[in-house]
């Protein structure tokens, strides 16, 4: 069996020990060093470190085993690590962070299924590599989420559906409900803290800037600890503010644009005019996109004041009638399989508890747009984009030759040709055609202009015909698509400068 050494600074963390494939053995042996630095390995006599996961915040995480269990149950060990060099006053506040990890999963894990329970907090004092010192490290173990955080499932089927941007908005939201109602709020709503488990259910995760509520906090005169996700807090909260729990609702809607856009927050928000604008690249209905430019607002009263009052908005705009009238385009699902252990560790799916949506308090009215109101088509990625590009300037160039072999260089030629080369790029803005058709249109009139029979008169000898059309129309489709990357570029930076 191998064991991670926890250790930080240790060249050599992977230790084999071959012994400890015995069960008998596992069970029942005292401790095993790490042979490169020395360091304890079997974390509280029952935790072993097996894999490094990843670091964040002020932890390092570690997938682990309990040998006290059955089954050798997996769980994430976290150790405190905070990064660079803090002063006595920063680290005193990065350690109160990590334990008050801890004291949330305590609070809220084990009374609800989408957050992971705690199994462990303690610390270890252990000898230094320095003669003569000690080292002290702190570790939470915590339970594992077996599956995919939607971060990852993002960058493998681009943006999301408005169903399933509902179903994130919904599961999120009625956790969120749930913390929010026992004093606490987040602080920290990303993709990357959200985790689609392999049993369907999406887990909230990393209670590390977890703040506890207090009175003199609702009253707005406690200050935050700025420990946040640039591009998903909002203002207040940036600034150092008091954070309530629409500061949660404002970050919850962040992610949920960025899954709708499939683009990062940098491209979404428009710092000249302080507002986001993320609607013409995502497809969703109008009272939804309502909903979430509420949640949106810079400024906290606002925004819907709780969790509870956007499920009653959200519940209202499903009921519009404006509410089908845009449909999502199809998207390639993700069945967010991981290659990690086996979905019989995973949380059962327990009983959510009772929502106090029994009588929320009164939700703000969402005006929807007249009935008339149109919807863009979605806009084009970067590969359809240039694809496009290619197709025309290829297209253009067929057309071209076949016009001038046919009425000659004269007006009415390069009238006729700008007509057709307008309308094949308006038919692809609308897309009604797109992807395969392209390729089909550019066979189809490659085939005609080959056998049209003017064409013998334009080109003679050597090269053949054939390969002189299809010199000319690549070097056109090249030509086009040199053009428009470069004029891409210009504007970008000039968007950027400007």
């Amino acid at each position: 069996m191998e064991i991670y050494c926890t250790r930080p600074s240790c060249s050599r963390p992977i230790n084999s020990f071959p012994d400890l494939d015995s069960g008998a053995t596992l069970k029942t042996v005292q401790q095993k060093y790490c042979t490169a630095c020395g360091m304890p390995l079997i974390l509280s006599g029952r935790y072993l470190p097996q894999k490094l996961l990843g670091k964040g915040g002020f932890g390092t995480a570690f997938l682990a085993r309990d040998r006290y269990t059955p089954t050798l149950r997996y769980c994430v060990v976290k150790q405190f690590q905070p990064a660079g060099n803090l002063t006595p006053d920063q680290l005193e506040i990065a350690q109160n962070l990590f334990e008050r990890e801890a004291e949330a999963l305590e609070e809220l894990g084990n009374r609800h299924p989408q957050i992971p329970d705690l199994f462990a907090f303690f610390p270890l004092i252990t000898p230094s590599l320095h003669p003569g010192e000690q080292e002290e490290f702190f570790y939470l173990v915590q339970e594992f989420v077996d599956g995919q955080d939607l971060e990852q499932e993002q960058a493998q089927k681009g943006r999301f559906s408005a169903e399933e941007g509902v179903e994130i908005l919904t599961s999120m939201l009625k956790v969120l409900s749930f913390v929010h109602n026992n004093g606490t709020i987040h602080r920290d709503i990303k993709p990357s803290n959200i985790v689609r488990g392999r049993n369907g259910l999406l887990y909230l995760l990393d209670f590390g800037a977890v703040k506890q509520v207090a009175s003199v906090a609702a009253a707005g005169q406690e200050q935050s600890t700025g420990i946040y996700s640039i591009g998903f807090a909002p203002p207040e909260q940036m600034a150092g503010n008091a954070v309530y729990p629409s500061t949660d609702l404002y970050a919850l809607a962040v992610t949920c644009i960025t899954l709708l856009t499939g683009k990062p927050t940098t491209d979404l928000y428009d710092s000249y005019n302080n507002s986001w604008n993320w609607e013409p690249y995502a497809q969703v209905t109008p009272p939804l996109s309502d909903v979430l430019n509420k949640m949106l607002q810079s400024t906290p009263n606002q925004r819907y004041a709780s969790a509870d009052e956007v499920l009653a908005a959200l519940k209202q705009s499903q009921s519009s009638p404006l509410a089908s009238q845009v449909a999502s385009p199809p998207a390639a699902f993700s069945s967010g399989k991981s290659s990690g252990p086996s979905t019989s560790l995973q949380k059962p799916l327990a009983q959510a508890p009772p929502s106090p949506l029994a009588a929320p308090p009164p939700a703000a009215k969402v005006s929807p747009p007249p009935m008339s109101a149109k919807v863009s088509p979605p806009p084009m990625s970067i590969v359809e984009f240039l694809g496009g590009v290619a197709f025309t300037g290829f297209e253009g160039g067929l057309l071209a030759i076949a016009l001038t072999s046919l009425l000659g260089t004269t007006v009415l030629g390069s009238g006729a040709w700008l007509f057709l080369l307008a309308g094949l790029i308006f038919l692809q803005l609308r897309r009604i055609i797109e992807r395969l058709d392209l390729v089909i249109i550019a066979g189809v009139t490659l085939g005609a202009v080959l056998l049209f029979p003017p064409l013998r008169d334009v080109f003679s000898g050597n090269p053949s015909p054939i390969q002189m059309v299809l010199l000319l129309t690549i070097m056109a489709s090249l030509t086009a698509v040199a053009i428009t990357t470069l004029f891409r570029l210009i504007y970008r930076i000039l968007s950027n400068l400007l």
